[in-house]
């Protein structure tokens, strides 16, 4: 019984997930242009955007090898199974002895692979420039993830996303300085991963300095509409890793019923709408920094996990 609850769970969850990724993208979009004054298209609007391109025919560079076709396709496939992984309504999910947090930070890294190449196949100045600096990122980005899991893992005695969000539902750990700077670090990532204010710019493709638009210049059609839908998956993906890992609570544990799944899925999407709402809130009232700027950025959020790590260390050593 628990076994086809678990796999009930996981079906309703990869549905669940596969209709809210395009609307988290359009209700940010939606909500940050009604904070500046505009009435802004709808926030199903990437829907109908997707739906377009995916009948297009993507065109290729004459010189564009397998990589150019494969690469959207694989990122489309890594991010879409890293957020199968991380719990949405309920716990004790078919995948959930698979959720570890290293998984799911490897599976981004893969696809972050995927995109870095796609950009550097044809060969054009502005795709290597922008797949110089993702690299150049995500040399920041990747360790400052690692470590704040390594945090999670020292409280909770593992890197299992259902044991992490188990042990800080019980509220058995109180307020800690650590988790906050943790968390902190994690937000940091997580709008460098997405291409977000400040680190970069999602509403234009105009900028010299821009970072993941110009890997996708060559990008047509269909490879476009699964690029775009990518984004949103990874968006999507963000922030439900956010609220299982910080905002456990309302989450159906494993082997309850439907009215608790119901319950749960009332709970994450209010959990979801809060975190676009504050993305939004956040975008609007701060401006891009400069490129050279970013590293910095992340090296600070680096530093903040490994300082969260150690005082973990140090108060778990003594205690």
């Amino acid at each position: 019984m628990q076994t086809l609850a678990g796999l009930l769970t996981q079906a309703l969850h990869l549905a669940l997930v596969l209709l809210a990724a395009p609307l988290v993208v359009g209700c940010t979009r939606w909500l940050k242009a009604r904070m500046m004054g505009r009435r802004g298209a709808p926030p199903w609007q990437p829907v109908r955007d997707l739906a377009k391109l995916l009948r297009k025919r993507p065109v290729l560079a004459e010189n564009a090898s397998l990589v150019s076709e494969a690469a959207p396709y694989i990122a489309v496939v890594t991010t879409l199974v890293a957020l199968a992984l991380v719990p949405s309504f309920a716990q004790g999910m078919a995948f959930a002895p698979l959720g570890d947090l290293l998984l799911v930070a490897g599976l981004l890294a893969l696809a972050r692979v995927a995109l870095v190449l796609a950009g550097m196949d044809v060969g054009t100045a502005f795709g290597g420039m922008g797949a110089a600096r993702e690299v150049s990122f995500s040399a920041f980005a990747e360790p400052a993830l690692l470590v704040a899991v390594l945090s999670f893992a020292i409280l909770a005695g593992s890197t299992n996303l259902d044991l992490v969000a188990a042990t800080f539902r019980d509220g058995q750990l109180g307020l800690r300085v650590s988790l906050a700077l943790a968390a902190i670090a994690m937000l940091a990532v997580a709008l460098a991963d997405n291409a977000r204010m400040p680190v970069d710019n999602p509403g234009t493709h105009l900028e010299l300095t821009m970072v993941h638009e110009a890997m996708l210049l060559e990008s047509s059609g269909r490879h476009l509409a699964l690029w775009e839908f990518q984004a949103a998956l990874k968006l999507e993906l963000w922030l439900a890793l956010l609220a299982a890992v910080f905002l456990p609570f309302g989450t159906a544990a494993a082997g309850a019923g439907p009215l608790a799944w119901g319950l749960g899925l009332l709970a994450w999407l209010v959990k979801m709408a809060g975190l676009t709402l504050a993305l939004a809130v956040f975008e609007s009232a701060i401006a891009k920094m400069r490129v050279f700027r970013v590293p910095e950025f992340l090296g600070a959020a680096l530093l903040l996990a490994l300082l969260a790590a150690a005082l973990l260390f140090v108060s778990t050593g003594l205690a």
